[in-house]
C-alpha cells in the first residue's frame, strides 16, 4: 500500500511539471554544454534548436540578444547533462527558471553507438523523445511570475493606424516568402556526393539522413535485405541501395532510371 502510494505521488508530482512547461514559450540554449570541449560542439547545440523548434518553442542561442518585451522570467534556460554509463553514452535534458530552479527534466536518452558524433546525436534524440510525448502547448503563460512593466496605453486612433500597418507588413512576408520558395524544394534538387549525412535513428529500424544543419534529407525504411533501403526525397521516392560499399539513391524521373551517389554515415 505504502509503494502505491509513493508511486501515485511522484506520478502527480511529474504531472505537474510536465504541465508547467506550457507556461513558457521562450527558451535560450547554451552554445558550450559543461561535458564538451568546445562550443556546439557534435552541433549539439544546433541539434538542440532543431528539435526545441520543432517542439514549438521559440529558441535563442546565449550569444543572442532576446527581446526586450520578453520578461526574463517568462525564459527557460536550457542544458544538458551527462550521466557516467560504461560503453555507454546517456544523457537527460533539463529546463530551468529565471531562479535556478528545476520546471522540467527529460528521461535518460541512451546510446551505445561507439562514434561521439552518433552517440550524443542518438542520445540526445532519444531524450528529446519524452518531451515530444508531452504534447507541449504554449497556454500562454498565465502561470508564470513575471515582473510586471508598467501598460502604455495607446490613443484609437494611433493603435488601429499601427495594426493596418502589420496587417499590410505580414502580407508583404508572406508574398516574399512565398516567392522565395522554389517550386521544387527537395524533389529535383540533385545529392552532393561529397557532403556527409548522418543516419538517425527512428523506431522500427528506419533511419532519417540528415545533412550539417541539421535538416532531414531523406527518410529511409528497412527491407529483408541489409544493403537496400526504401527511400523517400521529398516526394521523390525510390531505394538507396549499397554498391561495392557506396550508397545511391535510385529513382525513376521521365521513365529514366537516376542514381545519385551519396556519402552516409550509420
Amino acid at each position: 500500500m505504502k509503494k502505491q502510494f509513493l508511486f501515485l505521488l511522484l506520478l502527480v508530482s511529474s504531472f505537474g511539471i510536465a504541465q508547467s512547461l506550457n507556461d513558457y514559450k521562450t527558451v535560450v540554449v547554451p552554445l558550450k554544454f559543461e561535458f564538451l570541449k568546445s562550443e556546439n560542439q557534435y552541433r549539439i547545440a544546433t541539434l538542440s534548436k532543431f528539435n526545441l523548434n520543432k517542439v514549438g518553442f521559440d529558441v535563442y542561442y546565449s550569444n543572442q540578444v532576446v527581446p526586450d518585451d520578453i520578461n526574463r522570467c517568462a525564459v527557460l534556460n536550457y542544458d544538458i547533462v551527462k550521466e557516467s554509463g560504461f560503453l555507454t553514452t546517456k544523457l537527460h535534458i533539463t529546463f530551468k527558471d529565471c531562479y535556478g530552479k528545476i520546471v522540467y527534466q527529460s528521461q535518460i536518452g541512451l546510446s551505445r553507438e561507439k562514434d561521439f558524433q552518433l552517440a550524443y546525436t542518438d542520445a540526445l534524440n532519444k531524450a528529446f523523445a519524452s518531451l515530444y510525448e508531452l504534447e507541449y502547448q504554449y497556454n500562454g503563460g498565465t502561470n508564470v511570475a513575471l515582473e510586471e512593466k508598467p501598460e502604455k496605453r495607446e490613443k484609437p486612433e494611433k493603435r488601429e493606424k499601427v495594426e493596418k500597418i502589420e496587417r499590410v507588413e505580414r502580407v508583404e512576408k508572406v508574398e516574399e516568402v512565398k516567392q522565395s520558395i522554389p517550386a521544387t524544394v527537395v524533389v529535383n534538387k540533385s545529392l552532393d556526393p561529397n557532403e556527409l549525412l548522418y543516419a538517425q535513428p527512428l523506431a522500427g529500424g528506419n533511419y532519417q539522413l540528415i545533412d550539417s544543419k541539421p535538416s532531414v534529407v531523406i527518410k529511409i525504411y528497412k527491407t529483408s535485405d541489409a544493403n537496400s533501403f526504401l527511400a523517400q526525397k521529398g516526394n521523390q521516392q525510390g531505394i538507396l541501395i549499397k554498391k561495392e560499399n557506396q550508397w545511391f539513391f535510385e529513382y525513376y524521373q521521365d521513365d529514366k532510371l537516376v542514381s545519385e551517389k551519396i556519402n552516409v554515415k550509420f
